[in-house]
């Protein structure tokens, strides 16, 4: 996916129906393309650019993984 995809601003989480963040993958190729809602410390893979928002799809992440995603999250 694009930053600039105007797709974006009309992806909701599954869950709590708010905004997701677009993370793009780190340089460590640990993280893959994914969307974050840091309310709810969940992220949703992009795979093959498609977004993967069932909410079985998501994964809760821990306390340090949530701090390290935020540090991502573009101004």
């Amino acid at each position: 996916m694009n930053p600039d995809d105007p797709l974006l601003e009309i992806l909701a989480c599954p869950l709590d129906k708010g905004p997701l963040h677009l993370l793009p993958p780190d340089e460590a190729g640990q993280l893959e393309e994914t969307l974050y809602n840091p309310r709810l410390r969940r992220r949703y893979p992009v795979v093959d650019g498609i977004p993967q928002l069932l909410p079985s799809s998501g994964r809760q992440v821990t306390e340090d993984e949530h701090r390290e995603l935020l540090k991502r999250i573009a101004p």
